[in-house]
């Protein structure tokens, strides 16, 4: 039988979603308790790979297993068991051949930008005290519909079959004393958000013009684009599957 899990986690003290040989991931504890708590070795697969310090307000993997246990038993058990750092929120049947990767139709992420220093929120937002115009930095952003080949936005040793992405969604906002960027794909490369905000900002700075960003994109050249910004204040925040996987 194959199960979907639904959690979060601040990923913080973790070296990333996926399994490390020698640093511990989210992955890793997640497995653990699983296999603790079902008493055979469990493995999960997850809906995405954030990145080493990237935290997730939702996401989603799955495992198999032909033990019966009742769903909301284990919720709990794992819930008391995992570190205070990763939550589970729900666990359900899904079909045999359901993915939690493969078959995520979107996946949404938030970046978050502080405006003003605070001492509250320095761990979970990017502070920067250079101004910004946010209306130049939307105005980009729908650039980024007007594209598929996203390579300049990759690390140059991501070892992809394709660099294509289908942008669904894209722009900044203000809330309170922050800037946010909220951005929605099918599908997203290595590093890819990060270096979208990073070229944003710079464009926000007037260290280029918006109608720079065409050229950018079409060089597929990494050096082109901007800089990456820290992982602390990126968010996973949603992940779309279609509504026929469950049983």
């Amino acid at each position: 039988m194959r199960y979907f899990i639904e959690l979060s986690y601040n990923g913080k003290d973790y070296h990333g979603w996926q399994n490390q040989p020698n640093d511990i991931s989210v992955q890793e504890v997640i497995e653990n308790a699983l296999s603790l708590i079902l008493k055979e070795k469990i493995a999960i697969v997850g809906a995405g790979r954030t990145d080493t310090g990237v935290h997730a307000l939702q996401m989603f993997a799955h495992f198999d297993t032909d033990i019966d246990f009742s769903e909301e038993e284990l919720v709990f058990k794992l819930n008391s068991f995992l570190p205070k750092d990763v939550a589970i929120y729900n666990i359900f049947k899904v079909k045999t051949e359901a993915h939690a990767r493969f078959d995520a139709i979107s996946r949404t992420y938030r970046y978050r930008i502080a405006l003003r220093k605070n001492p509250f929120n320095f761990e979970n937002a990017y502070f920067l005290s250079n101004g910004l115009d946010v209306d130049k930095m939307n105005t980009a952003t729908k650039i980024l519909f007007q594209h598929k080949d996203f390579q300049c936005f990759t690390k140059s040793n991501t070892d992809v079959k394709t660099y294509n992405c289908t942008i669904k969604k894209a722009h900044w906002y203000l809330e309170n004393d922050e800037l946010h960027f909220i951005i929605k794909a099918d599908r997203f490369l290595r590093n890819m958000v990060r270096a979208i905000v990073g070229t944003m900002i710079n464009i926000g700075m007037g260290k280029m013009e918006v109608e720079e960003l065409h050229n950018i994109i079409n060089s597929k050249s990494r050096s082109e684009a901007g800089y990456s910004v820290p992982a602390h204040a990126l968010y996973l925040i949603e992940v779309e599957y279609p509504e026929d996987i469950k049983i």
